[in-house]
């Protein structure tokens, strides 16, 4: 598991105040690209090292608790599963502890032209030790 802290911005709140919906998606996004960089890559190596791209195939989120504005969120990531050509990514979000929202995101491994590749081992490697799994 790899935490990632943001703070909620004004453009993040819809006019109720709250974090708009859509906005966790980014959150987890962020979360996702801190994630890849604590396993010592980065989201750019995987198009200009392995020429493969990570696109969001599925996305679910389950809303428990808003965020407002000035909030400071701590996202949880995990990868929770790896197949031949695709990963999920598994996310937690918390303020001070409260959970507010969890959800996951699948992504395809596809090349630059978009066919389905297999997942090279080199980043499978990096990116799930044994301790990492939660299956």
């Amino acid at each position: 598991m790899v935490a990632t802290e943001l703070r909620v911005i004004y453009g993040d709140t819809d006019q109720m105040g709250v974090v708009y919906y859509a906005n966790y998606l980014r959150f987890f996004e962020a979360g996702r690209n801190e994630f890849i960089r604590a396993k010592g890559l980065r989201y750019r190596d995987f198009e200009e090292v392995h020429r493969l791209r990570l696109p969001v195939v599925e996305a679910h989120v389950a809303y428990k608790s808003p965020a407002r504005y000035d909030d400071l969120l701590r996202v949880e990531t995990r990868l929770t599963e790896v197949r031949r050509a695709s990963a999920r990514f598994g996310y937690r979000i918390l303020r001070a502890g409260d959970l507010l929202v969890t959800g996951h995101t699948v992504h395809a491994c596809v090349d630059l032209e978009g066919r389905v590749q297999r997942m090279p081992s080199a980043l499978l490697d990096r990116l799930l030790p044994a301790e990492e799994t939660d299956a």
